[in-house]
């Protein structure tokens, strides 16, 4: 148990938090694994103290976005009525399971298993990102539009899918109680497979409302059964609250592509941690993980019909240096 309030921890749950605002994800994705692997705290102590930090936290970037208009409401009553209770006897698992060395490897093991999927699903969102553009063409189209621009007021309408609904918060709810992994990084890419026209911040507005019931449910839970430490969800809360605000502000001018790749090569490096990898093995690990994917979005993009960097279209599209200084003169004025 941290008997002193740690600084340290409250700046890594600060920058943890900014990525839940900008994105909805990595919440206890990376909070869960950063307590465990940099601050040595148990697994099971780490999902306690990180859920009954984000049931203050999500309400923090939800409101953000319910004041943006970016929650639909419909899809978060849905997703709560399965998210919910199934968060609640999540943690019932967990505690069943005992509080041993053993099932402390489970829940870590759970944990690494989380990881990796919430990582395939960003992969997978980012690839239908990718042929979507390279479908429209668009240059200055993109799929985040700014709360209150025309294009954020006139988002298609979507018809609500019940039963699959209540199926990914069901799903998603029994993850989170035992992991504290996927009340973002899970649902938000579940959400995106059954609703595909949703914009990118509307998806981030209607998960993080979803995930506020679903973590509270929780860290309920985990108060009354689980291994809670008062001194560790202080100093997670005194990172994450301004931390998650500051990128709720900014998610709707946020470039989501370089921020969904950064999280998802995050992600498989926690998993890999969580598995028991060596420093040494994982470092290398992901070093040939980082240009071998380099190299396959390469040629994703090529094969789309987009340049093989981003940076060659946005150079391309710029304004060139050398055009006559005419040009940019206002009319009537030499």
């Amino acid at each position: 148990m941290l008997m002193d309030f740690d600084w340290t921890m409250a700046f890594g749950s600060f920058l943890v938090a900014i990525v839940v605002g900008l994105t909805g994800m990595g919440g206890g994705a990376l909070m869960t694994p950063m307590l465990v692997t940099f601050f040595g705290v148990s697994p099971l102590a780490a999902v306690s103290s990180d859920l009954v930090a984000a049931a203050v936290m999500k309400p923090v970037g939800s409101a953000v976005h319910y004041r943006q208009g970016t929650i639909n409401l419909r899809l978060v009553a849905w997703l709560c009525a399965g998210s919910v209770p199934c968060a609640f006897c999540g943690v019932l698992v967990a505690r069943a399971l005992g509080d041993g060395a053993a099932v402390q490897d489970v829940i870590q093991k759970a944990m690494g298993a989380a990881l990796l999927l919430a990582a395939a699903g960003l992969i997978a969102r980012g690839y239908l990102a990718l042929a979507d553009r390279a479908a429209r063409r668009g240059p200055g189209e993109r799929r985040t539009a700014a709360p209150g621009s025309p294009a954020a007021a006139d988002a298609p309408a979507i018809r609500i899918r019940p039963v699959p609904t209540l199926l990914v918060g069901a799903v998603g709810g029994l993850v989170v109680g035992i992991t504290s992994v996927g009340s973002g990084s899970l649902i938000i890419v579940a959400l995106l497979a059954l609703y595909p026209t949703l914009k990118a911040n509307q998806l981030v507005g209607t998960d993080l409302l979803q995930a506020v019931p679903l973590v509270f449910a929780a860290a309920l839970g985990h108060l009354l059964f689980g291994d809670f430490h008062m001194e560790v969800t202080a100093a997670l809360l005194v990172g994450s609250v301004p931390g998650v605000y500051l990128g709720s502000r900014i998610s709707s001018r946020a470039p989501g592509g370089l921020i969904r790749r950064a999280l998802a090569f995050v992600l498989v490096a926690s998993a890999l941690k969580m598995f028991g990898m060596g420093t040494e093995v994982l470092a290398w690990t992901l070093v040939g993980l980082a240009v071998a994917g380099t190299a396959a979005w390469a040629l994703l993009r090529r094969r789309h019909g987009l340049p093989a960097l981003e940076i060659t279209g946005r150079l391309a599209r710029a304004p060139r240096q050398d055009e006559p200084e005419v040009s940019r003169t206002p009319a009537g004025r030499s």
